[in-house]
Parts: C-alpha cells; sequence; structure tokens
C-alpha cells in the first residue's frame, strides 16, 4: 500500500507538494511546517508524533503499475 500523498494541509490548506516539506502522523494525517511546529509536532488528530514525510521525486509516476521499482 501506498503513502497517500495529500495536497494540502489539514489545518491552514496550506498547498503541499509531493517534494517539499510536510509532516504526518501514523494515520497520514498531512500538515505544513508552521502548522507542525505549533502542534509541538504531536497529531492533534489522534496524539501521534509527527514526522518528516518522505519527499517523492516529480521524476516518478504516482502510481507505478506492477510496483517496478526500475
Amino acid at each position: 500500500m501506498a503513502l497517500e500523498m495529500k495536497s494540502e494541509c489539514e489545518r491552514c490548506g496550506r498547498e503541499l507538494f509531493p517534494a517539499g516539506p510536510a509532516y504526518i502522523c501514523s494515520y497520514e494525517c498531512t500538515w505544513c511546517r508552521e502548522c507542525t511546529a505549533g502542534f509541538e509536532f504531536r497529531c492533534p488528530n489522534c496524539g501521534g508524533e509527527l514526522v518528516a514525510r518522505p519527499a517523492r521525486s516529480p521524476d516518478i509516476p504516482e502510481a507505478r503499475p506492477g510496483g517496478d521499482l526500475a
């Protein structure tokens, strides 16, 4: 199952790009850097830790058929 790369902060609505900075909890709640700092790196939805979301290269298609890493 692929990580859901949400396109905006759940609090302020700021646009989040796949290769840009964003923070997520284990439930994939997604926040911008500024909102995350305001939450002291704790998800306001579940209380879990907010960590940097891995950046996705813009050169890689959103869905890769067959899961090939080539």
